[in-house]
């Protein structure tokens, strides 16, 4: 971008679609878009209502900045610092996974199968999309979320202030924070990616993304292997427990839940995409 021409709106929304394009950013257009906006104070209507207008040295410099951040493939989020999920925005570091659209499914299915939860347990909360948006879903709960990261857990406070969300937080690996209680309700979307596989993930994920939040261990359900069968005791009776998954890791999560003979069978959700996404099972009744 060369300083001395007259960059108009539509002019560098033009420039920085090919040059994101080139640079491997798959949505180059709309990026370039939300980056304006963020430069400009503008949305996205009010740049093509505009579109003839120039950028002033300051809105020129900020983009300038931006745009270099995104062809490096610094997610956008990052540059912006905020992620929608299920209607709210949350702020997003590189100290917690982004949220995905994926997972409003284990919202939505969590939902459905506990609407009457009065306790809620979110295992790695990362930036607390889950547990925030639990909790303004179901005021009656009392909702917790834990991480292994303290780093995580601040950003999850930061959006609980945001959205006035009155969530307990705590440090620790799974369900250790939480010992001696029990809930009605334990979702968590745990690392699932296959530490093979990390290497070959886009490179906003795999250069940004937290590795604690993606590595699954050898064969991405070593998170699995411990939640279901530890979770049986800290479920009151009739609890569920729901987790995210990855792609064809569901029965092999649902084989987990059937082998400690303590669940319900296993029920599934697909997620937008059409990938089974959630597996989650209700504990049995005792008799």
């Amino acid at each position: 971008m060369k300083e001395q021409e007259a960059w108009t709106t539509l002019k560098t929304l033009s420039w920085t679609k090919d040059f994101l394009l080139s640079k491997g950013v798959e949505n180059a257009r709309l990026e370039a878009e939300w980056l304006l906006c963020a430069a400009t104070g503008l949305d996205r209507v009010g740049l093509y209502l505009q579109y003839d207008k120039p950028l002033n040295e300051r809105e020129l410099t900020e983009y300038r900045n931006m745009v270099t951040r995104r062809a490096r493939r610094e997610p956008l989020q990052h540059i912006l610092g905020s992620q929608e999920f299920y209607g709210r925005e949350f702020s997003v570091t590189s100290d917690v996974l982004i949220p995905r659209h994926d997972t409003e499914t284990l919202v939505s299915e969590a939902i459905s199968r506990c609407p009457a939860a009065r306790s809620v347990l979110d295992i790695g909360t990362g930036s607390g999309c889950i547990a925030v948006t639990l909790q303004k879903l179901l005021p009656q709960a009392a909702v917790t979320a834990t991480d292994i990261s303290e780093a995580a857990l601040s950003v999850a406070q930061q959006n609980a202030d945001n959205h006035g969300a009155a969530i307990s937080i705590l440090c620790g690996s799974l369900l250790e924070p939480v010992a001696g209680r029990c809930f009605d309700l334990i979702v968590s979307n745990p690392p699932y990616i296959p530490t093979a596989d990390i290497d070959s993930l886009a490179p906003e994920v795999r250069e940004y993304d937290p590795y604690t939040a993606l590595d699954g261990g050898s064969d991405g359900l070593e998170i699995y292997r411990k939640l279901v069968p530890a979770a049986i005791k800290h479920l009151n009776p009739g609890g569920w427990l729901l987790v995210e998954v990855g792609i064809n890791q569901a029965e092999d999560v649902a084989a987990l839940f059937r082998k400690t003979g303590e669940y319900d069978e296993p029920v599934t959700a697909i997620d937008p995409g059409g990938i089974v996404r959630v597996v989650c099972a209700q504990l049995k009744e005792k008799p």
